[in-house]
């Protein structure tokens, strides 16, 4: 049995990110065996029993997970080319006022938000921003097979054959895609489906069949759905809410 690092176990347990990790080892929040392990970069058995502190569960109750319905021109990450991120959309006044999850805004509540995933600058819809490394892993992990749903405006023609290669039988940088769900919604729109999130994914399928996508709207992630959420507002994942 080869030792591994603890972060990494930690987050394959799904206790945290590797990056929480870190935290909680550095604040000597973690046991292993029943020891606190302090000292960054400690390796393990895969057997051996890891504890978080009731601090280290604390700390994680109060990270929060936003839902915004980010509009045209915003980025989802880093600001780049002149573009603001989309978190400099999480302001008291952005506040969606139907917001049931009963959390009060606070300032701290924008510190360390990173999307969980990322719309480009001309799509819209529901963007994920959470402080919590559990939900991010969750939506964007490696082995993450949460679906992505999205309604997508397209020119152009588009053949039976054209839309059974959508589905299934696309590549994109080399790599074959895993089978989607793609069908008309109304005679220029279609409705998208995926279980994975390359970049600019389906404005590339698109075009691989002779369509142009003029707009992209996501309307779910796994079990959350954009809802009545007006662009530019966003809301706090409620805590009977699940992807």
């Amino acid at each position: 049995m080869e030792p591994v690092r603890l972060s990494k176990r930690m987050a394959e347990l799904g206790l945290c990110s590797r990056r929480e990790a870190d935290e909680y080892i550095a604040q000597g929040l973690v046991r292993v065996d029943g020891q606190i392990i302090s000292e960054l970069g400690s390796k393990i058995l895969p057997n051996q029993k890891i504890e978080l502190a009731k601090e280290a569960s604390r700390q994680q109750a109060n990270r929060v997970t936003i839902l915004l319905n980010k509009p045209v021109g915003y980025v989802s990450g880093q600001a780049e080319d002149g573009y603001k991120p989309a978190a400099t959309l999480i302001t008291a006044e952005n506040h969606f006022p139907g917001d049931r999850s009963g959390i009060q805004f606070s300032p701290s509540h924008t510190r360390g938000l990173a999307p969980a995933g990322r719309l480009d600058i001309d799509s819209v819809g529901l963007l994920v921003l959470t402080q919590d490394g559990r939900v991010a892993k969750k939506i964007i992990g490696e082995t993450s097979e949460l679906e992505k749903e999205y309604l997508v405006r397209v020119s152009g023609r588009l053949s039976e054959e054209g839309l059974r290669r959508l589905n299934h039988g696309l590549s994109l940088d080399g790599e074959k895609l895993k089978p989607a769900r793609v069908w008309w919604q109304n005679q220029d729109q279609l409705r998208f489906i995926l279980q994975e999130g390359k970049k600019r994914q389906i404005r590339r399928m698109c075009e691989l069949v002779g369509l142009r996508v003029v707009g992209l709207k996501r309307v779910r992630v796994g079990r959350i759905m954009l809802g009545d959420l007006p662009p530019g507002q966003w809301r706090y994942l409620r805590s009977d809410e699940r992807f």
